[in-house]
């Protein structure tokens, strides 16, 4: 094992999945010009992608969501410039783009490099004595556009490299608003969704509207581990253990769930909509409640006033009925679900989990309105062929599906729920499966 695989699993990542990582470390250091990997100077992190294991649609409106990272991620390694530009390489393909560190910077024409140049820009923008450029390399285990979030993934990599060749947990700006991981994962997704952070002023993002689960799962996640945690502000709420003979297995429908074109449309509407179920509360009775979960805790009765609100709504582009949905998917999901779920699993009841898991996936199907056939078809081949759970998860209109399996099974399960699918979507070229324990978050090597 190299030193890079040395230190993935003494941070309780798994043998195989640490080997592997330390090959994508050492590809990514050989893309450095001059790149050795004695090299002393060079500074490495590793950030892992997310399951959201239930939590649909709910952490932008104060609500609750269970999570856990996977052993899949971005290796980077970086070495500071002496002057204000940042060379992002991607190893795999040895393209690469150049980004100075400016607060008028502008948006990158290759695809890719946007989710960095968004990370550069607000960086230059909220703390200005961070003007020491760096050549970066890295490298992704994490399928690409498959609802894992490998977008804020990279952005959060990106992130961190810069902060430490910087050192801005030092500077005074960062000390005022940021003072755990969990504040640093509320600042990081308004990175991404553009909004301010306390005294951090926002700056346009990747253009979704969404909030900071996938950055709490990234950040503040455990080996082994499920936490539970609540949004807007973001506060821990609980941790429940994942039996040791249990693994996820992922199914990745190869249909993109990309932040960008009709798919971000799609994404961005579901967060308009409870946008719209809390101003219409707010209008109708003059509160100020600053999330929907708000809403809900401040009366026992809140949600049927809510429920009588949207009924009585009159809205062109969100009609009542929709408003109505949005607002029932939400309540059970974040209120109910998850809460018994957390319950259940803690409680060795994986039936009764699986079934839970059963409701919030319904609930998506028909409320949230967020899945295409292909994770309808996933979620239920994976029940029928004897997974204690399954559900889809993440942005939704394309992504994966995880299921939950006995580890002593995961490979043969692996097969036939890739022949099932692939029965049925033949077309499907993009899909791919393949099966992780809760790894461990996010840190410098």
């Amino acid at each position: 094992m190299n030193r890079y695989a040395e230190r993935l699993a003494a941070a309780d990542m798994s043998a195989a999945e640490s080997a592997s990582k330390g090959k994508l470390f050492e590809r990514a250091v050989r893309a450095l010009p001059g790149g050795d990997t004695a090299d002393e100077t060079l500074r490495a992190f590793y950030v892992p992608g997310r399951v959201e294991v239930l939590g649909k649609h709910t952490d932008y409106a104060g609500g609750r969501s269970l999570l856990c990272a996977v052993e899949r991620g971005f290796c980077l390694v970086a070495r500071a410039r002496q002057d204000a530009l940042v060379h992002v390489i991607n190893a795999r393909s040895r393209s690469r783009c150049v980004l100075a560190l400016d607060p008028e910077l502008q948006r990158a024409n290759q695809q890719w490099c946007n989710y960095p140049s968004v990370a550069v820009r607000r960086l230059a923008r909220n703390f200005p004595s961070a003007r020491r450029g760096a050549d970066i390399a890295f490298l992704s285990d994490l399928p690409a556009a498959s609802g894992l979030s490998s977008s804020s993934a990279f952005i959060v990599a990106i992130f961190l490299a810069l902060a430490d060749i910087n050192a801005l947990p030092e500077s005074d700006s960062y000390r005022r608003e940021i003072h755990s991981l969990e504040d640093l994962a509320g600042y990081l997704g308004t990175v991404e969704n553009g909004e301010s952070f306390g005294t951090l002023t926002g700056d346009r993002g990747v253009g979704t509207f969404g909030g900071s689960e996938d950055h709490t799962a990234m950040l503040c996640c455990r080996p082994g581990e499920l936490r539970q945690y609540s949004f807007c502000p973001i506060r821990h709420e609980r941790d429940v253990a994942l039996p040791a003979d249990l693994i996820f297995t992922i199914g990745v429908s190869g249909v993109v769930a990309m932040k960008t074109g009709a798919a971000r449309v799609k994404y961005n509407r579901a967060a308009l909509a409870a946008r719209k179920v809390l101003d219409t509360w707010r209008a109708a009775t003059g509160r100020n409640d600053p999330t929907i979960a708000a809403a809900i805790a401040h009366a026992p009765d809140a949600p049927d006033r809510i429920r009588a609100v949207l009924l009585a709504s009159q809205d062109a582009e969100f009609p009542s009925r929709l408003l109505c949905d949005r607002f029932e998917q939400f309540l059970e999901e974040s209120t109910s679900i998850i809460p018994s779920a957390a319950d259940a699993l803690a409680a060795g009841d994986l039936a009764r989990f699986g079934s839970l898991v059963d409701r919030s996936q319904q609930g998506a199907e028909t409320l949230l309105c967020n899945q295409v056939p292909e994770t309808i078809a996933l979620a239920r081949s994976a029940r029928a062929l004897g997974a204690f759970a399954a559900s889809a998860f993440g942005a939704g209109f394309g992504g994966s599906v995880w299921a939950l399996v006995p580890a002593a099974q995961a490979a043969g399960f692996e097969r036939r729920w890739k022949s099932s699918f692939l029965g049925q979507f033949p077309e499907a070229t993009r899909a791919h499966f393949f099966s992780t324990r809760p790894g461990p978050a996010a840190f410098r090597l």
